[in-house]
């Protein structure tokens, strides 16, 4: 496959600007940020132009409600959070060529007059609409301040955004029994107006330019949303918010309304290019308006549909921008089989890592890029991450390179000797030194990262083969001379390692350069000149003091974060299980319009492509009816079958998934989580009972 960067000039990489609600965990990094910089070092070594900018992003609803409950202001969080995500990305190695925040002024500029340039083409729809109100607070509600039970899979907790139980997209009108997060209070509906993006207008674009165009060269997970998104056909989306924080919508009248943070913040990349142009005294549109220029987005998979189809969409209709070539999106990764979760604290923070595991950050980059979430979700276990450490960065990687220091030390003063005659096994291993840079790039080219880094360990493990099958240490006894060239085709093994692993292992490559004597920019050759060099490391040279390259992580070590872990368990556990605040109170007569009776479930089976439904069949007394309920990940159907429960029977009938659900069974979580029945306690009720 031909390197898809040599048909360019130049490359503008992106990273999916993170969110400054808190700070940055393992799976924003093997999602995002470890793949991007790989990329971007290992275009650097191949002296290609390259750009690759960031920062955070600090709009959007969350901000707020994450600073009413830390009990600061929003910019005192984003301040927090920026600082702690900057310092945590800098310690880690991630090489940004600029980290901006879209609080900047160069932002709410390059933002306002992106929106200012649509708005005079006429490229938005303005509508009047109702929206939700909340009366008591006095404001509109944007989509994360209202939640309420999701119409499709019947989660009581959904977001007026997004259900995050069955991961359906919502409109907060959407919600059954909506609720204020500010007040509490029921939201009424209230005409506001706003201004749309008609991606409809763009469909015809989007299927030329997607499903054409990039059918065969775009990853199967992001070429099938799109794809989806498209077939289901577009609408207009909102680029507005009714809001107090945010980038000011740049028209008169428009007083309390904000762009909406899907519009603004990919325009950080924009800024943030413009940013590093003004501190390097660059021009910045040949990153963002040459035709010769690539453009990447490395995002997660939550992102497809805004860096795809959306930001695309607002390019196009500005005019001017190149579009992305390629959106390498990769799926989530869990923690010890859980979803990660900011809010529930299950997450291993980047900034806890490095103060407890100091100087290892290549450990972690290596298990992640290992374990990469790059076709399906992925699971981070910390005895995974151990035995990645223990068993191949110490025991295959620093094990070679410490053998044959540590040899050439011995017995030749640390000064490489020149080579004898070849053997065969010298040859082949010095042609296959050089055919490295080649198969390490050809994963690279085609975004993976996982196939990459085996490469990687591939070369030194045929490091550690070659002096196994060599012996120098039983071969200078008899033969001095031949045990030098063993170790000098070793030394080249170990120089390939100190080029190739940079963009994998950046602080470890540091190391081994100082290792071999070899620390300067051109004491190495280059990741393409390798593979047509004689002599890496040449005769005569000496190489430095001998290190570890890694140490071994201790049980003790693993066990602590495992502790970590099962407190955070805990603790979740505890507050989740402390009693709701009550309700409003009723009346006797509100009461009395419940009508609650025992019922005997007959039939019970999962609903298709519904990972929490059980459809039920239950004999009321009255009837037999349909009930949905959302428990399948606490029961099996055979369970449930001649199980008595109480059921509200005279609750209104409402779809889910297509099946109309004609009442509600009564259950309760128990202090770990598991929902049990509220009904008869063993002994047998006529079905048909009025509970009282």
């Amino acid at each position: 496959m031909p390197e898809a960067h040599t048909h360019f000039a130049r490359t503008t990489i992106t990273a999916a600007l993170p969110y400054t609600n808190g700070p940055i965990h393992i799976g924003h990094l093997a999602g995002v940020y470890v793949p991007a910089d790989i990329y971007s070092r290992y275009l650097r070594l191949k002296h290609h132009p390259v750009l690759f900018v960031c920062g955070s992003d600090e709009h959007g609803v969350a901000i707020p409600m994450k600073a009413k409950k830390e009990g600061v202001s929003p910019q005192a969080l984003i301040d927090k959070y920026h600082g702690i995500i900057k310092k945590s990305f800098a310690d880690f190695g991630i090489a940004f060529d600029n980290y901006s925040r879209t609080s900047a002024q160069v932002h709410h500029q390059t933002a306002s007059d992106f929106f200012k340039t649509l708005h005079g083409n006429d490229d938005f729809i303005e509508e009047v609409s109702e929206q939700l109100y909340d009366p008591e607070a006095r404001q509109f509600l944007a989509d994360r301040f209202v939640v309420g039970t999701c119409p499709k899979c019947g989660h009581t907790e959904a977001y007026g955004d997004q259900c995050e139980n069955c991961g359906s997209s919502l409109n907060a009108t959407d919600l059954i029994g909506p609720r204020s997060v500010i007040s509490g209070a029921a939201p009424v509906l209230k005409n506001t107006r706003h201004w749309f993006l008609p991606l409809d207008r763009y469909e015809g674009f989007l299927k030329d330019w997607i499903l054409e165009g990039h059918k065969e060269d775009w990853k199967p997970n992001v070429y099938g949303q799109c794809k989806s998104w498209i077939d289901d056909g577009l609408k207009p989306r909102a680029v507005t918010r009714d809001l107090d924080w945010g980038i000011p919508v740049p028209l008169e009248g428009a007083g309390g309304k904000v762009l909406y943070v899907w519009f603004d913040a990919p325009i950080g990349y924009i800024s943030s290019t413009k940013e590093w142009a003004a501190l390097e005294g660059q021009d910045w549109k040949p990153w963002w308006q040459s035709e010769d220029t690539r453009l990447l987005h490395f995002i997660g998979k939550d992102n497809i549909v805004f860096h795809c189809i959306i930001f695309p969409t607002m390019l196009k209709a500005h005019g001017g921008y190149i579009l992305p070539d390629n959106v390498p999106a990769n799926e989530f990764l869990n923690l010890e089989g859980q979803k990660l979760s900011t809010s529930r604290n299950w997450a291993v923070w980047l900034h806890e890592y490095l103060e407890e595991f100091p100087g290892m950050q290549d450990v972690l980059r290596y298990t992640l890029t290992a374990n990469a979430p790059e076709t399906k979700d992925n699971d981070f276990t910390w005895k995974d991450f151990q035995a990645r450490n223990n068993n191949e960065l110490v025991a295959i990687l620093g094990n070679f390179v410490n053998r044959v220091t540590v040899l050439t030390h011995k017995y030749l003063d640390g000064q490489i000797a020149a080579p004898g005659t070849l053997t065969e096994n010298d040859r082949v291993t010095l042609t296959e030194i050089r055919e490295y840079p080649a198969r390490i790039g050809n994963s690279l080219d085609r975004f993976r990262f996982r196939e990459a880094s085996q490469e990687l360990m591939n070369l030194a493990r045929l490091g550690n083969k070659y002096l196994a099958d060599e012996e120098p240490w039983k071969v200078v006894k008899q033969a001095p001379q031949r045990a030098a060239t063993i170790l000098y085709v070793g030394l080249q093994v170990a120089a390939a390692l100190a080029v190739l692993s940079e963009p994998f292992l950046p602080f470890t490559a540091q190391k081994l350069r100082a290792i071999l004597n070899a620390e300067a920019a051109d004491a190495l050759p280059g990741w393409d000149a390798i593979a047509s060099t004689e002599a890496l490391l040449p005769e005569g040279h000496t190489i430095g003091e001998t290190q570890l390259l890694f140490r071994k992580i201790e049980d003790s070590e693993i066990q602590a974060q495992l502790d970590k872990l099962e407190a955070t368990k805990k603790s979740n556990a505890m507050s989740e299980s402390q009693a709701a605040p009550q309700k409003d109170t009723i009346t006797y007569d509100d009461f009395s319009k419940l009508d609650l009776r025992v019922g005997t479930i007959l039939e019970a089976e999962k609903m298709p492509k519904a990972k929490k439904l059980i459809v039920m069949k239950v004999d009321t007394g009255i009837d037999t009816r349909t009930i949905v309920s959302g428990i399948a990940e606490h029961f099996q159907p055979e369970q449930l079958i001649g199980k008595q429960v109480t059921v509200l029977v005279n609750l209104a009938p409402r779809p889910l998934r297509g099946v109309e659900s004609q009442g509600m069974i009564l259950l309760a979580e128990d202090k770990d989580g598991k929902l049990v029945f509220v009904g008869p306690d063993g002994t047998p009720v006529a079905n048909g009972s009025p509970i009282t």
